[in-house]
């Protein structure tokens, strides 16, 4: 996929969740998401910020280093911090502003991406990134925080061919969801086949290393998985050898700390209901 069609993928992913998130009243945007300490203006709130970081990281490189190395600051100052720095502002807004203020960014973002070349690179949080990688990222980002609002809202997507890209990046970040905690990779490959919303397959991985180790099953339990938005259990997923396994256990498909992901559904209920005692 060139990058210009890359680019409309990521601006119709960002317009099926503006879909769901622009009918919702104010009382809405205040309701927890599954994402610990965040609502669901904090959800848009962080799309907001990293777009117009990723704008800025397109048009002036040196600026973004000055920001980036700003939130590396601020989080370093406590468990809150992070997310006071990011997103501060956007929780300021009145609510009726914050909808327009997730929409400039996004435009914002998509002006910049149309100066890049197909072999640019971009820096990031890290490693900089090529062009497509760097699109596709912000395409996870805006389904797997959309799947937070969805599901706080109570709202449903169809699955669609966008899930690839999700997909694709869930395998090609195996090696760093170990990295990411300090482990060393194993060797060899994992074969993943999954079944896409239009039923073809999409298949990534090395059957000469992966040995008995694969993930099949529906692309959308895949990267529920992989964005740590579904603990594997509840999927209906199958995972085959213990390279497999481990790497479902802590699969992690974005940039930042080690996360866990969710609990078991059955485990969420139950800790809910001594909550609720």
């Amino acid at each position: 996929m060139n990058l210009a069609d890359l680019l409309q993928d990521l601006l119709d992913e960002q317009a099926s969740l503006d879909e769901i998130v622009a009918p919702l009243d104010a009382a809405d945007w205040d309701l927890p998401t599954p994402s610990p300490r965040w609502s669901v203006t904090d959800q848009i709130g962080h799309l907001c910020y990293f777009d117009l970081a990723a704008a800025l990281a397109i048009r002036d490189p040196g600026a973004f280093a000055a920001e980036a190395r700003r939130l590396m600051e601020a989080s370093q100052d406590g468990v809150t911090s992070g997310d006071d720095f990011t997103l501060g502002e956007f929780r300021r807004l009145p609510v009726a502003d914050r909808l327009e203020r997730w929409r400039q960014g996004r435009s914002n973002l998509a002006a910049a991406v149309g100066t890049l070349g197909e072999r640019d690179r971009v820096s990031w949080y890290g490693p900089s990134m090529g062009a497509k990688s760097f699109v596709t990222a912000r395409l996870m980002e805006a389904w797997a925080h959309g799947t937070d609002v969805c599901d706080t809202v109570g709202a449903q997507r169809e699955p669609t061919h966008r899930l690839r890209h999700v997909a694709q990046l869930g395998y090609i970040t195996r090696g760093w969801s170990y990295l990411n905690r300090g482990l060393t990779p194993p060797e060899g490959d994992v074969l993943v086949e999954l079944a896409a919303p239009s039923g073809v397959s999409w298949a990534w991985g090395d059957a000469a290393t992966a040995g008995d180790n694969a993930v099949r099953g529906p692309a959308l339990d895949f990267c529920l998985v992989v964005t740590q938005r579904r603990h594997l259990t509840d999927t209906t997923l199958e995972v085959r050898g213990d390279r497999a396994r481990q790497w479902m256990s802590m699969a992690q498909a974005f940039a930042g700390p080690p996360s866990d992901g969710p609990q078991p559904r059955t485990a969420r209920q139950r800790n809910q209901g001594d909550r609720g005692a």
